[in-house]
């Protein structure tokens, strides 16, 4: 028959063996400033955008040819392809429009990576085109920079 202490010690022993895999895959950050950081690049990437800055807006963007963008069925590979792309097919303010994100939530996966998920959201003249978003961002030297885009266009 168990004793008390050791009945004990055995609900300690067992709570330590089921709470260690969870704290083996805890991350140390802080999770606020890292949101606040990633928030301020995307928040940036749409004032640029309001101004009819593609330019401004691809900073938000890894300027590398491993750069992903998906979208439509169509995936465009690079930063520079990925620019030219955004040229072409809002190549005037009226097509622009205003950006507004929304809905964002913040999965942080390391230390130097995160997965965003949201809504976008353009106000134009003639039409209000909106969806969802699925970003990986990387966090480097200069800041957090988006490494893949995957964009859908609600039907």
């Amino acid at each position: 028959m168990k004793t008390k202490k050791e009945s004990l010690m055995n609900k300690v022993l067992f709570l330590y063996f089921l709470l260690l895999p969870i704290a083996a895959f805890a991350q140390p950050l802080d999770s606020t400033k890292e949101a606040k950081e990633i928030e301020a690049v995307l928040m940036k990437q749409a004032a640029a955008w309001n101004k009819g800055d593609i330019a401004g807006y691809m900073e938000g963007y890894w300027n590398s040819d491993s750069l992903l963008f998906t979208s439509g069925g169509k995936t465009q590979r690079g930063w520079n392809a990925t620019f030219e792309k955004y040229k072409a097919s809002y190549n005037t303010n009226e097509k622009m429009g205003t950006l507004k994100f929304s809905q964002l939530e913040f999965n942080m996966l390391s230390e130097t990576s995160v997965w965003v998920f949201g809504r976008w959201e353009l106000v134009r003249e003639n039409d209000r085109p909106e969806g969802l978003f699925t970003l990986v961002l990387r966090k480097f030297p200069d800041g957090w920079k988006v490494v893949h885009d995957h964009t859908s266009l609600k039907e």
